[in-house]
């Protein structure tokens, strides 16, 4: 696996549970983690959250298309 496509598993399944904890306990780690209440958010949450996010689309695109996404980079770039 590519630096990307790790750090991408490692952030979803920190989402994943989080969302977990969210439905189970009502506890949310990451706002937990930067020392605010559940629902709270600061600039810290919301990057935690948005990278979260865009882990998803990236391995929703490499799952779609049957590649990881680095190796469809590298392909596009030799097409050049």
């Amino acid at each position: 696996m590519k630096k990307l496509d790790v750090i991408a598993v490692i952030l979803l399944i920190v989402g994943g549970l989080n969302w977990g904890l969210v439905g189970l306990f009502h506890f949310d780690l990451v706002a937990a983690i930067f020392g605010m209440k559940f629902g709270q958010t600061s600039w810290l949450s919301s990057a935690v959250y948005v990278l979260v996010a865009l882990s998803a689309l990236v391995k929703a695109v490499s799952l779609t298309s049957g590649q990881p996404v680095a190796v469809q980079r590298q392909a596009s770039v030799r097409s050049h």
